[in-house]
């Protein structure tokens, strides 16, 4: 009997030392994920003044590719359809009237959120700072090409918005915009003359991208992630995409599929507009997050 109690309590000793250990394997891990925007807020302070800035992310937020069950199939067909379409047709099945007042009225919510870029200098020095490592523009037309196809004629403002998202300037802007609103048609609410429509071609266009949230303002930057401890911050962010709090009317959040690395949330703006995102960041980031937008109406994760 002796024998068996000793034998009793030497596994349980066993059971509890193994979960002591599972325990501080998890608070190292908890630990080592434990992360801190205040580098990122003080770099980013000075381009918001007289605003609080509450959060800006650690990683850049993008329009998710693999939107539904069997996207991924839908997404390549939609693809090669909207390239192989006649531009009329295209129009027709987005419901594009005029394709010249179409323009117009995709450059208007652009004019809101980010209006200090579609001045011609500014467009420029954006675009060639980043077009290393921003999404590539369309590939150049050949030489012969090019001869049979000189630019389109542009207002300045028209030119501005073709160099700050980088469209082909042999192309008519109407035809390539078109494109983009149909390949991208199941992550937005399909109309580019929106708020969600402006920041989708922000998020089409230029990568790392990550969001900041002051007391008044929803944010979209350009910045790059922070390098490696013992290594100097060099980075620069900039200002892309700016929208009053005012005018977003909810934010649902999940944890999504991979619930440690990728939270997808969905903006819905005063216009009716909506724009499903993806923010490949850590659980504590994400925590950041949806404590920078607790007044926000919407879903939240649950645990």
């Amino acid at each position: 009997m002796a024998g068996a109690r000793g034998r009793l309590g030497r596994f349980t000793e066993a059971v509890l030392g193994g979960a002591r250990a599972a325990r501080d394997k998890a608070l190292e891990l908890r630990d080592e994920f434990r992360t801190s925007d205040e580098p990122e807020r003080a770099l980013v302070a000075p381009l918001l003044p007289r605003q609080e800035v509450r959060y800006v992310g650690l990683a850049p937020v993008r329009a998710p590719e693999l939107h539904r069950a069997g996207s991924q199939l839908t997404d390549a067909v939609a693809g090669e359809l909207a390239e192989a379409l006649d531009p009329r047709a295209l129009f027709n099945l987005l419901n594009i009237v005029n394709p010249v007042v179409w323009v117009d009225a995709v450059m208007t919510p652009v004019r809101l959120a980010a209006g200090v870029l579609l001045l011609p200098g500014k467009a420029v020095a954006l675009a060639a700072d980043v077009a290393e490592e921003a999404v590539p523009d369309e590939p150049a037309p050949a030489p012969r090409e090019a001869e049979a196809r000189p630019p389109v004629p542009l207002t300045p403002e028209q030119e501005a918005f073709r160099a700050l998202f980088r469209l082909n300037r042999h192309r008519p802007l109407a035809d390539q915009l078109a494109e983009i609103a149909y390949r991208r048609r199941y992550v937005f609410s399909g109309d580019l003359t929106t708020l969600a429509g402006s920041l989708l071609l922000f998020l089409e266009r230029y990568t790392g991208t990550p969001l900041a949230v002051t007391d008044t303002h929803l944010h979209l930057l350009r910045m790059g992630r922070r390098p490696d401890e013992g290594r100097p911050d060099r980075r620069q962010p900039r200002l892309l995409w700016s929208v009053e709090r005012s005018r977003v009317a909810r934010i649902d959040s999940d944890h999504g599929l991979a619930r440690l690395t990728q939270f997808p949330s969905t903006i819905v703006f005063d216009d009716g507009s909506w724009i499903r995102i993806v923010n490949p960041a850590t659980r504590d980031d994400q925590s950041r997050f949806l404590a920078a937008i607790r007044d926000i109406p919407g879903q939240r994760p649950a645990g």
